[in-house]
């Protein structure tokens, strides 16, 4: 007998003193800014974040060893309103070959320079049960402190 496994997605939402536009920017091509040297996925820490804004650009880490590794990739680049990426992280914290789960950001205005960013991590299910729930834990606990340093980054007149 064949299931299905379902793993619940992941969503989590922030509002930012900024509008959509400007949030969309510090989210994507300025994620050096805020994204925690520490949280690589490579050998050594991160130097660099990047993500190339585009429709197939990747998103990676220089690591501080000179590695490039690869988080994911952008499926979806639509500037001030949505992102999604291919998260190519497997639950052990590795590199993968293949999207394993994906990300979408929606940024959504709330009043002039407000805008509320809406996170769904998603598709655990194609990691395998033990792994895609493993994987959403750790991503449940994770993003809120991700997008507190967005937020910050996102607030701040000097970004």
């Amino acid at each position: 007998m064949d299931r299905t496994i379902t793993v619940a997605p992941v969503r989590k939402s922030i509002v930012v003193n900024t509008d959509p536009a400007h949030a969309f920017e510090i989210f994507t091509t300025r994620i050096n800014r805020w994204w925690p040297k520490s949280h690589g996925i490579g050998a050594t820490p991160i130097a660099e974040s990047i993500i190339e804004p585009f429709v197939g650009g990747r998103w990676y880490a220089k690591c501080e060893d000179g590695a490039d590794v690869s988080v994911g990739h952008v499926l979806i680049w639509q500037p001030g309103r949505r992102v999604v990426f291919s998260w190519e992280v497997t639950a052990q914290w590795k590199p993968a070959t293949t999207a394993l789960s994906e990300v979408e950001v929606l940024f959504i205005a709330e009043g002039p320079g407000r805008t509320r960013v809406e996170l769904e991590h998603r598709n655990f299910e194609r990691m395998g049960e033990a792994d895609g729930e493993k994987m959403r834990k750790d991503v449940d606990g994770g993003w809120p402190r991700l997008l507190a340093l967005f937020a910050k980054a996102a607030d701040s007149k000097s970004v």
